[in-house]
């Protein structure tokens, strides 16, 4: 039972990364890809690493992925937000492009 329930949230969270994938195919502006990215990548990876942590079974095993799952959490939207302020700053038909859509 425990390798059936790893196995669905490693698949949920290949799904979610497929379907980040395809958003950034999508999307034509550089925040919209970048939104895609970090809630995908969030997510995705947090249910890969739960379903690691299912099969594993083993508690200081867990207990690292845990902390591989609370880093990534706790510095990813740091290093998206910097990303999109740069782009912001950088980008000098950035107000053309927010008013036309």
């Amino acid at each position: 039972m425990r390798e059936v329930m790893g196995a669905i949230f490693i698949v949920a969270g290949l799904i979610v990364f497929l379907i980040s994938i395809i958003g950034i195919f999508r999307f034509k502006y550089v925040l919209n890809r970048m939104h895609a990215v970090a809630l995908g990548d969030t997510m995705g990876l947090g249910l890969i690493v739960i379903g690691l942590i299912i099969l594993g079974g083993n508690l200081f095993a867990g207990t690292k992925l845990f902390l591989i799952i609370l880093f990534f959490w706790m510095s990813g939207p740091i290093a998206t937000h910097s990303i999109a302020k740069v782009e912001v700053l950088t980008n000098k038909n950035y107000e053309e492009r927010v008013h036309d859509k």
